[in-house]
């Protein structure tokens, strides 16, 4: 493959008609494949398309620092400007994929511009999933995905006291954590009977229930919006329930998931449903075509087989890596553990692996006090543990939950013995 040099220009005016690698996505796993590929001595032509104008950034702290003012957006930029264009790399801002010929190997943009591809790697990600109800789309109702998002919820904040928040998973229970530290009144509805439930035990969800409603939030389980009503203007001004009830609000934040964006791949032919199918090396069915991050559904030997999603930081960056190594000729295989991480209040929960189906759950520690953790095991083995401000539990109990771990129940539950100890027993 030759290599074309890049003179270029961070302007998407400047896009080349071909690039050796084209990365359709510019978020933590579009971004960390560049680098990788960098790093991995890739010589060819490389452009980064993101359909943001701002250039690749953490999205961790959109509803954590960035929300609540704690950080500028410099201080959460992946890398600074002059970064890329040293390395050759181009990112073009606000290009938005609207078909893919697989045949031809081309792109075609929103604005009818053409990009050709020797390989693709897809990083898109998803757009956050809204409500279908009437008054969804009022001016101050919003979701938390991008920047822009963050922007708009800031300059919105002012004349803003009562906020509603529409889901009690990570995002919707840190807004809440940062609405609070700002002085809003804050009410979380969640539609189902714990917060965290898709991904947390219920020991964990009862002790973050507890602690919000603590701090003062109005936490609302078996809660589902029917719709919001607007004003005169088409502003939202309260949130009603399926069951009457009427929420007074200035401000709603839905956080509900994504939907991932897969559309042109699955239309040029990629085998997907929930996401598009990728192989252990993130390839997907079209050839020389990548999927990367939150987009991409992988068989996870930490989910016990199952065809899964995973959106984190830690799943993006591994992918991207993965992707870079089988492109340029020294092929991996994808079996990171997982991990997450969610700040709030003072509170900082760590994740390591997954433990959907665990049959056993033992505690670590004293949730009175306010650090603790709580191991999941199934069939014995340990798989997966939460860490509520127990650091050194979850930095030992990444390589035990790689390694299959098996150790003994009673002696896992005293909090006094390292996790190392636990398991040399």
């Amino acid at each position: 493959m030759a290599a074309r040099c890049i003179t270029g220009a961070m302007d998407s005016d400047t896009l080349q008609e071909r690039y050796d690698i084209v990365i359709v996505g510019a978020g933590h796993a579009g971004a960390q494949a560049a680098i990788n590929l960098r790093q991995a001595k890739f010589e060819g032509t490389i452009a980064l398309l993101g359909d943001e104008r701002a250039l690749p950034y953490e999205r961790p702290p959109l509803s954590k620092e960035y929300l609540a003012g704690d950080k500028p957006f410099e201080r959460i930029m992946l890398r600074p400007e002059a970064f890329w264009a040293e390395r050759h790399i181009a990112f073009h801002g606000g290009a938005r994929v609207a078909s893919i010929d697989s045949m031809d190997r081309t792109l075609r943009l929103a604005d009818d511009r053409t990009v050709g591809f020797d390989k693709l790697i897809w990083a898109a990600g998803g757009s956050p999933r809204m409500l279908p109800c009437p008054g969804a789309q009022a001016a101050n109702v919003h979701a938390i995905r991008r920047k822009r998002d963050v922007d708009v919820i800031r300059q919105d904040l002012g004349a803003a006291e009562r906020i509603v928040i529409v889901g009690g998973g990570y995002i919707g229970l840190e807004t809440a954590a940062v609405m609070r530290k700002l002085g809003k009144q804050v009410t979380v509805l969640e539609s189902l009977d714990r917060v965290l439930a898709r991904v947390a035990g219920p020991l964990l969800s009862r002790f973050y229930e507890a602690e919000h409603r603590a701090q003062g939030v109005d936490l609302r389980l078996d809660s589902t919006l029917e719709m919001f009503e607007t004003d005169e203007r088409g502003r939202a001004v309260a949130a009603i329930l399926t069951s009457g009830e009427a929420i007074p609000m200035d401000m709603a934040v839905v956080g509900i998931g994504i939907v991932p964006e897969v559309g042109p791949l699955i239309s040029a032919g990629a085998a997907g449903g929930n996401g598009v199918d990728i192989d252990s090396q993130c390839r997907t069915s079209l050839p020389d075509v990548y999927a990367i991050g939150d987009c991409a559904a992988h068989g996870n030997p930490y989910a016990d087989g199952a065809h899964i999603r995973l959106e984190s930081v830690q799943n993006a960056n591994d992918m991207a890596k993965v992707a870079a190594m089988s492109i340029v000729g020294t092929p991996i295989d994808y079996d990171a553990v997982p991990w997450f991480w969610s700040n709030q209040y003072d509170l900082k929960l760590q994740t390591v692996g997954l433990s959907t189906g665990f049959d056993q759950c033992v505690l670590r520690g004293d949730p009175a006090e306010r650090s603790f953790s709580l191991a999941y095991l199934r069939g014995g083995q340990l798989i997966a543990l939460d860490c509520v401000n127990r650091t050194k539990d979850y930095a030992q109990g990444r390589a035990l939950v790689a390694a299959g771990a098996m150790p003994d129940p009673n002696e896992l539950a005293d909090g006094e013995r390292t996790l190392k100890d636990v398991a040399l027993l």
